[in-house]
């Protein structure tokens, strides 16, 4: 039978912060375990990320090869219809605005807003959206709710 008498502390040991620059006889006083002179032992020091002393760094041997469309890249917001059917109220319109409003799309979205179709859409809301999936078109068209697709705007 298990009493508060007979437990056990199973969780590990807090480990403690050495403090430094406290004595000669602290085994970490006077320079406080970082050598002697240089860019090291000063205070302030920041490794650089890459930097190898002036030998010729890796990142700069190494050949400039693919391509990444991160420039170009238009991000889509999309949201599902399901939580539409939680935010929203009978009547009201779904859009970026509304969204951003309500905190569920983020401030900037290139691509526009996308309209996915996992769940039910119950509410009589109508929806503006940039694009919509066609399982999304589907169950729009379905419970006949009003839906307009906007061309995003270059």
């Amino acid at each position: 039978m298990i009493t508060l008498a007979n437990l056990k502390n199973t969780h590990r040991k807090k480990r403690v912060r050495r403090r430094v620059g406290r004595g000669v006889g602290s085994k970490r006083g006077k320079t406080c375990g970082r050598g002697v002179k240089g860019d090291k032992a000063r205070s302030g020091y920041k490794r650089r990320e890459g930097h190898e002393g002036g030998q010729l760094p890796l990142y700069r041997k190494l050949p400039c090869r693919g391509f990444t469309n991160g420039r170009f890249r238009n991000t889509i917001h999309s949201i599902n219809l399901a939580i539409i059917n939680e935010i929203y109220r009978d009547g009201e319109t779904v859009n970026l605005e509304t969204l951003r409003s309500k905190g569920y799309a983020p401030r900037v979205a290139p691509g526009g807003l996308k309209i996915l179709g996992k769940g039910e859409l119950k509410k009589k809301v109508s929806i503006e959206a940039h694009h919509f999936s066609k399982s999304a078109k589907e169950k729009i068209e379905k419970s006949a709710i009003p839906f307009k697709e906007i061309a995003l705007k270059k």
